[in-house]
């Protein structure tokens, strides 16, 4: 992607993201935003913040960097203290706390 046809291609891109981000936003907030929603769309709605961590976080445990084809132990545990962290003490600042104490001790002992 080099030169005019490629600097086009993705401006293309960018506008057309951009028009359906703003589409999805308009979608809930300006159609939807005044109107009462039913109870089990709203029971779902709940589960939105919780499900995207994880989602953001693991292709970089499974996956750490580009080409990696092996998993990394350092991420690895920092994911498992951090998640049995968080399910005893109930509280996602420590469990975040103690998740990346966990990495960069493991960083720092491993190299």
């Amino acid at each position: 992607m080099t030169g005019a046809s490629g600097t086009m291609s993705l401006w293309i891109i960018i506008v057309g993201m951009a028009i359906g981000s703003f589409a999805l936003r308009f979608l809930f907030i300006g159609l939807v935003g005044s109107k009462a929603m039913p109870d089990w769309i709203l029971r779902h709605l709940r589960y939105t913040a919780v499900a995207i961590i994880p989602a953001l976080v693991t292709p970089l445990i499974v996956w750490p960097g580009s080409g990696a084809e092996q998993l990394d132990p350092s991420r690895i545990s920092a994911a498992a203290v951090t998640l049995v962290a968080g399910v005893l003490s109930k509280n996602v600042l420590l469990a975040v706390l103690c998740g990346a104490a966990t990495l960069y001790g493991m960083l720092y002992l491993l190299g």
